[in-house]
């Protein structure tokens, strides 16, 4: 699925999207303000990169990034919450994870990513491990999470 179709299906439902990225580094809101007219729908984005901006911008708890990493489902699911509060999103994604080529580990190799969509009523979240090397794994993750929010649409 494109951003086009993601932007045009929240443009047909009057709602509007925010994005919280960490590995993907604005791929995913490149992709959305590549398509003309985005801005019926989508609000911003926020780069939260580190552990600290992800506190201080997404109000992800402290506690919850030393006891689960901030590359968990746990995590996203925080960060897409805080991105919609912080936009005043009707929908939101988030997306981190580790795209390498270090950082992983034997629970957590390079290539794994957690994802999450929430209209604030469900919320859907996906790990996924993607191959390659780094600019793979954030093409690929960027690519999910415009379909993931797809998906939490019901739209396939």
């Amino acid at each position: 699925m494109s951003a086009e179709e993601l932007l045009r299906e929240l443009e047909r439902r009057g709602h509007t999207l925010a994005v919280a990225e960490s590995c993907t580094g604005g791929m995913v809101s490149s992709m959305l303000t590549s398509v003309p007219g985005a801005s019926t729908a989508y609000l911003g984005s926020t780069v939260t990169y580190s552990d600290a901006s992800k506190v201080s911008l997404l109000q992800v708890e402290e506690k919850s990034l030393e006891e689960s990493g901030a590359v968990s489902e746990e995590i996203a699911v925080k960060m897409v919450n805080g991105v919609r509060e912080l936009f005043g999103a009707d929908v939101g994604i988030a997306v981190t994870g580790i795209a390498g080529p270090a950082g992983g580990s034997d629970a957590k190799p390079v290539g794994t990513v957690h994802l999450a969509a929430s209209d604030g009523r469900h919320t859907v979240s996906e790990r996924r491990r993607f191959p390659g090397g780094r600019e793979d794994v954030r093409q690929a993750a960027a690519a999910k999470a415009l379909d993931l929010a797809l998906e939490l649409l019901g739209v396939e």
